[in-house]
């Protein structure tokens, strides 16, 4: 992927299968988002081949590819009409789209997007606007708006950024209960390995456009691995299931 003549991500090899929760991390710049941004089909590469869900990308219309992926960004938070109604901006997701004006939804669908608010813990704040929302609830609201067709692959870019620390343990406990046992593909992009939910089993290291390490997560998000990517001594914890990391002398 070649940017303003900068390759932001080079030499990429890396495939999600059925039932794998990938956390991907990295520093600034090391091509986290632009990495879900091809996966979600909302960014083309400059070279190569992806193929998601078994599609070929620039083969195939992403419009309909799109309905099988859950994408949650910032930037497709900002991309929401603040005044829509949160069970609006849930089913906008039944046609790919961001907006409910264009597209009739059943009794069906507002019943499915009612159930989904309250699965993320937010019942009775259907008819809320969105851009009332805190950024907990607005993170749960587009996680249910993900969810709302049954998708095949979720991508996730920082849903827990900005939120508090109840917020965030909040969200990512029901993140963990919600995808126990499920045979969703899941890849979560943080820049904090205490926001990587407990049950991911897998993690991609990115630092400037490629893969430092990429595999089951207690072989990759080691000391040594995050302190070639990042550049300084870090030392790595892993308590019940939930990764930390903080400056330290490196191991020898």
């Amino acid at each position: 992927m070649r940017r303003e003549g900068r390759w932001i991500l080079d030499g990429i090899d890396w495939t999600i299968h059925a039932g794998e929760r990938w956390a991907i991390i990295g520093p600034n710049g090391s091509g986290k988002t632009t990495l879900l941004r091809v996966a979600s089909t909302y960014l083309w590469p400059s070279r190569g081949r992806v193929e998601v869900l078994g599609e070929t990308i620039g083969r195939t219309d992403a419009r309909e590819l799109r309905r099988r992926i859950g994408y949650v960004s910032a930037a497709l938070s900002a991309e929401v009409d603040p005044a829509l109604a949160a069970v609006d901006v849930v089913m906008t997701a039944r046609h790919a789209a961001l907006a409910p004006w264009w597209a009739g939804y059943s009794a069906a669908d507002r019943a499915r997007a009612v159930d989904g608010l309250a699965r993320l813990g937010l019942a009775g704040f259907e008819a809320r606007p969105f851009g009332s929302l805190s950024s907990g609830e607005s993170s749960r609201v587009l996680i249910a708006r993900t969810l709302m067709t049954e998708p095949d692959l979720v991508l996730l870019d920082e849903p827990a950024a900005g939120l508090d620390l109840g917020a965030r343990e909040d969200l990512l406990s029901r993140l963990t209960t919600m995808t126990a046992g499920s045979v969703l593909a899941i890849a979560l992009v943080t820049h904090h390995l205490e926001e990587i939910p407990a049950g991911f089993d897998r993690a991609l290291v990115l630092a400037e456009g490629s893969v430092r390490a990429s595999g089951p997560i207690d072989a990759v998000l080691t000391d040594a691995t995050l302190s070639g990517a990042y550049g300084l001594p870090l030392e790595v914890d892993v308590r019940a299931g939930r990764f930390s990391a903080r400056s330290g002398t490196r191991r020898g």
